[in-house]
């Protein structure tokens, strides 16, 4: 009988921590992923590391280091590209353009146009041999700027995302590069939303169908080809509470332009609904203050630079718990942003919400000779 008892107790504990967590709808696409951007935490993820064909979505990584280039002032947006012969040829290939020509000088902002609203091929070689000076040397440049963010599953063959062994990625990496985009070059960001585009009098419309249908989402990029299917990363932000809130999705594998559209939207107003963003603390603000050995100051503040936002199943936000786990004994000198600990966050039932690195807010230089040994005399008595 004791036995029953505690085998049932235990069952009624696994089945609370489950509904905990909200369950995802069902999403008719190969692999998908849904991230808040906030929180930097997976609300819903299914086969989100498994290897796929990622079609035109590999212009978001052409994008970034097309975007790294005009800050790092190699381009800039009123600069005039040649369009060379490789460029031109993408009209054989069957994929999309912006119908480009030998004869013609586009500036380099007509070309980011171009390749993120018409997802023209043509344009992204362009832009591409600008940059890397060849495109072998600017895909190089992709694959090492995938490799020094940890993408284990990507790998690219060329900039346009048409089949080629060789070249995939996956929900996961994609979303990883999506991101990047939009927190380290929000100024170009505005391109993903921008929904139709006219270039030489050819007018083309963004292949986003959300951008017309949900006045939340703001971007990002469409994809399809025969073997990779049709694919769409989306990223929404709504009003909340706590601020605005902004989450991204990626679909991979869907039956059509409708799906892709619909099966993105059914994961964003899923992820607004069932979950709640809460700001535990904001950016450079103490977390806990802890003693210090040896140093000129007693003690240490350990926060984050970002603000530590958490996301949590609707309703759980009155019950979090948070512990923290830290370096102890703290010896200077302490650095600022020297990580000496973690926040971590958790349900009433103790689910695990997040771990964040906590770092130390302002430098504690060490002591004098005398506060140095005095201190090592308390630390050998400890």
């Amino acid at each position: 009988m004791r036995f029953l008892l505690t085998l049932a107790t235990l069952l009624c504990l696994a089945l609370t921590a489950r509904a905990q967590a909200p369950q995802p709808p069902e999403i008719a696409a190969r692999q998908y992923i849904l991230v808040d951007l906030a929180s930097q935490q997976v609300l819903a993820e299914r086969e989100a590391d498994a290897r796929a064909e990622p079609a035109s979505l590999t212009k978001l990584m052409t994008a970034y280091l097309v975007f790294n280039a005009i800050r790092d002032g190699k381009l800039s947006l009123q600069q005039e590209l040649p369009v060379s012969m490789r460029a031109w040829e993408e009209r054989k290939g069957g994929g999309s353009l912006m119908f480009i020509d030998t004869t013609m000088h586009p500036k380099v902002e007509e070309l980011l146009q171009g390749m993120i609203v018409q997802s023209g091929n043509d344009a992204s070689v362009a832009l591409a041999e600008a940059v890397g000076g060849t495109l072998d040397g600017f895909v190089q440049m992709m694959n090492r700027q995938a490799q020094a963010w940890g993408l284990a599953n990507t790998q690219f063959r060329n900039v346009t995302g048409l089949t080629e062994s060789g070249h995939y990625s996956s929900a996961r990496d994609v979303a990883t590069v999506a991101a990047k985009i939009i927190t380290e070059h929000p100024e170009y960001y505005r391109f993903y939303s921008q929904r139709q585009y006219t270039y030489n009098r050819i007018k083309q419309d963004n292949r986003n169908l959300l951008l017309g249908r949900d006045p939340s989402v703001d971007g990002m990029k469409t994809g399809y080809t025969a073997a990779a299917g049709y694919c769409l990363v989306a990223s929404a932000q709504r009003e909340a509470p706590g601020g605005p809130r902004r989450l991204l999705s990626v679909v991979l594998g869907t039956a059509s332009r409708e799906a892709r559209a619909a099966e993105s939207q059914k994961l964003l107003n899923w992820g607004y609904t069932a979950w709640d963003a809460l700001r535990l603390f904001d950016a450079g603000k103490a977390v806990a203050t802890v003693p210090v050995w040896k140093g000129s100051a007693h003690e240490a503040q350990l926060g984050s630079a970002q603000a530590i936002v958490v996301t949590v199943p609707r309703g759980e936000g009155g019950k979090l718990q948070t512990t923290i786990e830290r370096t102890d004994p703290l010896v200077a000198p302490l650095a600022a942003g020297q990580r000496v600990g973690t926040l971590k966050v958790s349900t009433a039932g103790g689910t695990k919400v997040a771990e964040v690195p906590l770092t130390v807010l302002e430098p504690v230089p060490l002591a004098g000779i005398f506060g140095r040994a005095w201190d090592s005399i308390r630390l050998w008595i400890k």
